[in-house]
């Protein structure tokens, strides 16, 4: 499976630090004169007609598969490596500390460099970034499945993690320098969310099919194949005027990028990341001195973090987040959402594979095959959202998504250990993915438009770190409470089935709670905030 500001062209033109504090009602006009779905310029700053960013017809399907297929492909190695967790470890003999470590450090290291990336592209451009990050994916992804060990597939799926984030926020630039608020704009996000639940989701089926019959390495194979595809697509056909920039120059980059600010919170996310997936595997582990040290850094940079950003602000000076970005009240909901629905919509199909496999004992194949109802439900989600996001105000569209998702950890956590797959297993699987989907397309469109154009990748860097961070922390924190249900159960023997199903139906409570904060922040935060995606005059 992914990390959210109604497009209004006019905003773009409004410097970050003039942006106003409350995103109010939002109602945008329709053009009705113009009958096209799909407007092929953009807006500059100035909003005007682009030159450089003109799209040919011929090439909007091109500009959309490519940014779609890129972030499906990634989602597609996270899908496969749910199924395939336990004959890796098993493979490369994977410890018990380590062995969610190969899902978890790409999300890691995706949203500690998302940041950094978002501003890289918005001085280099986001075409030239994209395609950078492409031909990486597809370098680490071969390197993952020639991994012999298991610390060469940690590192290689580390760096995997920064490949995405070159990716994820240059494509929101892309969408938005080739697509101007309306129809075609809400179809091309809805279509990159898309690729989230159709690439996980294949993940999980092929995934197992692969890891019973030819071995799980096929799966980063098949990635590098398909990310292989799309670079040269891209090469041959992403229009040179998508996210084409001003000449990029040393002092361009040392000026217009701020690298203290980014390398102080990347450092403290990292650490903060780390911290959680040891705890997660011994909650004794706090207690060491050298993890004492490294959380007490990370929280020191957080405090110099929000003070660096005052003083750059103060100065006038480039700021990688403003802290008056966090007095909107529609911004910070819309983060705080991201969060924590990207945290809980991972850990329930990781958690709910686990239950297939460990206490229904299940092959990875058939557990593969009943967790793909998320593919149909993701689907649709993304299209009816994106296809009545300008019709239905966005904050029924986000409640309505997260009420229908909050049923998916309830029903796992009230299921019977070998109650049948069609009473709570397959409805839990098929609403799951309906709140991380919807929510995608209604913030991206909510939150790119509070950004001016110049800084639209880090915009898209901002919504994809609360996302990664949140798979990263929702799955290390779910595992934590999981294991120490599981280490107190009465049960001798801590590895069968009773003792197991006592930490994971704590688990899914657990993620029934994260569900209800994000429903209880999205009807505080997101009221009567109106349609979304317009077209404009």
């Amino acid at each position: 499976m992914s990390l959210p500001t109604q497009p209004i062209s006019h905003l773009s033109a409004i410097e970050l630090e003039s942006i106003p504090r409350s995103l109010g009602t939002i109602h945008q006009p329709v053009n009705t004169n113009n009958q096209s779905d799909i407007p092929l310029t953009t807006l500059n700053s100035n909003s005007q007609a682009s030159p450089s960013s003109k799209v040919a017809k011929a090439r909007t399907v091109i500009v959309i598969t490519c940014v779609a297929v890129v972030t499906g492909v990634n989602s597609f190695l996270n899908g496969a490596l749910v199924v395939a967790t336990p004959a890796i470890a098993r493979d490369l003999e994977l410890s018990v500390g380590i062995v969610l470590w190969p899902v978890t450090i790409q999300a890691l290291t995706c949203g500690c460099t998302l940041l950094l990336t978002g501003s890289i592209a918005d001085v280099v451009g986001s075409r030239h970034t994209y395609l950078v990050g492409n031909f990486l994916q597809t370098f680490t992804s071969l390197a993952c499945g020639l991994s012999k060990s298991g610390v060469q597939l940690i590192v290689f799926r580390a760096f995997a993690g920064v490949a995405a984030s070159l990716c994820l926020t240059s494509a929101v630039s892309i969408i938005n320098d080739a697509f101007v608020p309306g129809r075609g704009r809400n179809l091309a996000f809805a279509s990159m969310g898309g690729g989230q639940p159709v690439g996980f989701g294949l993940g999980l089926t092929l995934g197992g099919a692969l890891t019973s019959s030819i071995g799980w390495a096929w799966g980063f194979y098949l990635s590098a194949i398909l990310n292989g595809i799309v670079f040269a697509l891209s090469m041959w056909q992403l229009p040179e005027g998508v996210g084409k920039v001003e000449s990029v120059t040393w002092k361009r980059l040392g000026e217009e990028i701020d690298w203290i600010g980014a390398l102080m919170i990347s450092a403290a996310l990292a650490m903060l990341s780390y911290i959680l997936a040891i705890v997660s595997t011994d909650s004794s582990e706090i207690h060491d001195p050298g993890n004492i040290v490294l959380l007490t850094v990370a929280l020191v940079l957080l405090l110099a973090f929000v003070a660096w950003m005052h003083r750059q602000e103060k100065r006038g000076k480039p700021a990688l987040i403003p802290n008056s970005l966090w007095k909107d009240k529609v911004f910070t909901s819309i983060c705080l959402n991201v969060f924590l629905v990207w945290g809980s919509f991972n850990a329930v199909e990781q958690f709910g594979n686990f239950v297939l496999q460990n206490i229904q004992e299940l092959s990875a194949v058939q557990a593969g095959v009943r967790l793909s109802p998320a593919i149909v439900t993701g689907i649709l989600a993304n299209i009816l959202v994106g296809l009545l996001v300008h019709r239905i105000r966005a904050d029924w569209i986000v409640i309505l998504s997260l009420v229908l998702s909050w049923s998916s950890p309830l029903l796992l956590a009230l299921i019977k250990p070998r109650a049948t797959y069609w009473s709570f297993l397959f409805p839990a699987f098929l609403l799951n993915p309906i709140g991380a989907d919807g929510l995608f397309t209604v913030s991206n469109l909510l939150i790119t438009s509070r950004f001016p154009m110049k800084t639209q990748g880090l915009a898209g860097g901002v919504f994809q770190t609360t996302s990664q961070i949140g798979k990263s922390v929702g799955l290390a924190v779910t595992t934590l409470v999981a294991n120490d249900i599981t280490a107190g159960s009465s049960s001798r023997d801590k590895e069968a089935s009773p003792a197991l199903m006592q930490g994971y139906r704590a688990a899914f409570w657990f993620l029934v709670a994260m569900n209800c904060a994000s429903l209880c922040m999205s009807v505080w935060g997101l009221r009567r905030i109106g349609t979304v995606g317009k077209k404009q005059d």
